[in-house]
């Protein structure tokens, strides 16, 4: 099979041969890159040491330009071509939480029979080191002629997903063709997610001495009936076919007291939101409402609100934006996912599993917000996010730096 480009007659299945062996003989220095960035604490708004570390090894390699811009997304460029390819992983992470709970130091970069342990391998840096390899990749084969590939190390995205993005298409008036997410699929490709909204409700009593509390109003007591709709709200929630039931649950709550002898006159909860295809701000903002007033307080008594995000990145720059994150769903007909599907197929010799994450990603930016077509395809497994066994298996990170270095080319002769 062979297909023809401005560039002369290229055999797909030789390609995907030398693109295979290339991430096999670039496996050591990626295992070496996985491990130092693993080595470097980069929690939000913390990355720049591991953002460096990244522009080394893609000086190393010999991208073409390195940027980092004023948010401290760090943006690596190869090629020249008319064909915009970005491909994305967020490189903050979580904290590590309790020691007492980890094995190993999360910050050794262990390895043991063939998988890297540590804060990060699984979401997401691993996505990083395979993208900067597949630039090599690219490089040493001169496939760089037809598109331009932007890598991007985007930040904060632990704390606020898509911000990062935001930034990047409004700022750095970066508008690619196409993204690719590297977040963890477990080497499956996936075509979206459910969005997600931060609201607050916020409930107002009247304080009085804890002696006497029929005086007051305790916002708590108040807050606890809100609390007990907001649980039978989330079972008439709607349900999408391919992205699952919408879902909302409480994830904190706090209340404003004079005193541990007096009656609370404020009460706060924060919702976790999550949305599935069809559901919009207003409707979630809307049900949130009726919940509350289904407990019988009166609108002075209760106040519902979208959040807003506006802590500064690790170089002072804040850039505000309301915690609302939009569905978004790439149809599996699409020219993008098409190509994904055919890079994997050409690479591994096998259908590929083509699904959705269950969590929030980048992509709520990408093509949420901009429209911009979008798939996911990144090495190790969802299920070790955020958890005290984060990890990425080595053939991942091959086996996702091939893919990475061959879609771009499959991508531009589609269109």
């Amino acid at each position: 099979m062979s297909k023809t480009t401005a560039g002369g007659n290229i055999d797909i299945k030789e390609l995907s041969r030398k693109i295979n062996a290339g991430a096999k003989k670039y496996e050591k220095d990626m295992i070496k890159f996985m491990r130092d960035m693993i080595a470097i604490p980069s929690e939000s708004c913390q990355e720049k040491a591991v953002v460096l570390r990244i522009k080394k090894e893609m000086q190393k390699v010999g991208f073409d330009k390195i940027t980092i811009d004023k948010m401290g997304n760090i943006i690596g460029r190869i090629g020249t071509g008319k064909t915009k390819i970005a491909m994305d992983a967020h490189i903050d992470t979580v904290g590590i939480g309790s020691l007492k709970e980890w094995k190993w130091s999360p910050y050794k970069g262990k390895m043991e029979k063939g998988v890297i342990y540590g804060r990060g391998a699984t979401d997401q840096e691993g996505g990083m080191v395979s993208m900067v390899y597949a630039g090599k990749i690219i490089k040493d084969l001169k496939l760089d002629k037809d598109f331009t590939l932007y890598v991007v190390g985007s930040v904060q995205e632990e704390d606020c997903d898509g911000l990062c993005w935001q930034y990047i298409y409004n700022e750095d008036k970066l508008r690619p063709d196409c993204v690719v997410i590297t977040e963890p699929t477990n080497l499956n490709i996936y075509r979206g997610h459910r969005g997600r909204m931060e609201i607050a409700v916020t409930t107002y009593g009247v304080s009085c001495h804890g002696s006497a509390p029929e005086r007051g109003k305790n916002a708590v007591y108040m807050m606890a009936k809100v609390a007990n709709e907001i649980e039978k709200l989330n079972k008439r929630l709607k349900n999408d076919k391919f992205l699952g039931k919408g879902t909302v649950t409480i994830s904190y709550i706090d209340c404003k007291t004079p005193s541990l002898c007096a009656v609370p006159n404020q009460s706060y909860i924060h919702l976790d939101r999550r949305l599935t295809a069809g559901e919009t701000k207003a409707i979630a903002v809307k049900e949130v409402t009726d919940a509350v007033k289904r407990t019988g307080l009166k609108p002075s008594d209760f106040k519902v609100e979208v959040l807003t995000y506006e802590t500064p990145s690790y170089t002072g720059l804040k850039y505000p934006t309301e915690k609302y994150f939009p569905t978004w769903v790439l149809e599996e007909r699409h020219p993008v996912c098409k190509a994904g599907v055919a890079a994997f197929e050409n690479l591994f010799n096998k259908k590929p599993v083509v699904d959705k994450w269950t969590f929030s990603t980048n992509g709520i930016a990408t093509m949420g917000m901009f429209g911009i077509p979008t798939i996911g395809f990144g090495p190790a497994n969802e299920v070790y996010a955020h958890s005290v066994n984060d990890q990425v298996p080595v053939e991942h990170l091959v086996k996702a730096a091939a893919f990475y270095a061959l879609f771009p080319t499959l991508f531009t002769r589609k269109n």
